[in-house]
């Protein structure tokens, strides 16, 4: 198992834990994006307490380009992380993101008006982008402070970093934000986002089996015979759109679908799309005659 540890409390008090409930088995990294001048003294000590432990550890230094900051350092953290776990020969990466990490990333995405997948925040497991290794995040019912305490408890003196309190970041003023909301509880709005998370599950379910029994091919056409909810057509259609590499906006979809639900038809991203019975049918717009 390898734990990505920065050194601040969250990632320390995985890295605590990981080590009592998997001893000889845990392998840390820390990425170092040398975007502070602390960084690499951060790094260094969070191997001596690696090596104090008896966990193997790798810093990983990354370089970042002008532009959206904390995007690209996200992009270079996990490349940097999935390359070490080739390496090693490791399956897995656990990160420290914790209720409080949840309730923020719920948050910020419901201001942003996000739909379904966006609200079903961060996931306990997901594929890395190599589509090879997991990421897995056990800490999603801990608290901040409890991990904080933790580490407090252990004797150690984790790391600061100033940009978790920086107000020019949404995650920031968010944080602030639901630290002077005292009525609004992080576990709960955790236990949502996992809801949702189950909820979006099951609509995939329910999409794979309307594929699968109503959508078909047939000489360069698509035809769908609709037999779930309106959620379930949009989605459906949305796809077979994706089916022809076109991706136009989900209003524009919705109101394709409400034609084809009254027998009409309509022209969507040079697709053409018609109502033939009970039987919707996808193709190509023909292209135009020149001359």
């Amino acid at each position: 198992m390898g734990v990505a540890v920065s050194g601040g409390p969250d990632s320390l008090a995985l890295l605590l834990l990981a080590h009592r409930a998997l001893p000889g088995r845990v392998e840390a990294a820390t990425v170092d994006h040398g975007l502070r001048p602390e960084s690499a003294a951060e790094a260094a000590m969070v191997a001596d307490v690696c090596r104090e432990l008896g966990v193997r550890h790798a810093t990983l230094p990354v370089s970042l380009d002008r532009g959206n900051v904390q995007g690209q350092a996200r992009a270079a953290r996990y490349s940097a992380l999935t390359g070490w776990l080739g390496e090693r020969s490791l399956d897995a990466l656990a990160t420290a993101h914790h209720a409080d990490d949840q309730a923020e990333t719920l948050l910020m995405r419901l201001n942003r008006g996000s739909g379904l997948p966006g609200l079903a925040g961060i996931r306990s497991a997901t594929l890395l982008p190599d589509r090879t290794h997991f990421v897995v995040r056990p800490l999603l019912e801990w608290r901040r402070a409890e991990l904080a305490a933790l580490v407090e408890a252990a004797g150690l003196e984790a790391a600061d970093d100033p940009s978790n309190r920086d107000p020019a970041y949404d995650r920031a003023r968010i944080r602030q934000a639901i630290e002077e909301a005292d009525w609004l509880d992080p576990v709960a709005i955790a236990t949502s986002a996992r809801l949702l998370a189950e909820a979006e599950e099951a609509i995939e379910a329910m999409l794979a089996h309307e594929f699968q029994v109503a959508v078909a091919t047939e000489d360069g056409c698509v035809r769908y015979r609709p037999g779930g909810p309106r959620l379930i057509r949009h989605l459906a259609v949305e796809r077979i759109f994706g089916m022809f590499a076109k991706h136009p906006r989900g209003s524009r979809i919705a109101a394709l679908v409400s034609a084809l639900e009254g027998g009409g038809k309509g022209n969507l991203a040079g697709i053409l799309a018609r109502a033939e019975g009970d039987c919707w049918i996808f193709s190509e717009e023909p292209a135009r005659r020149s001359g």
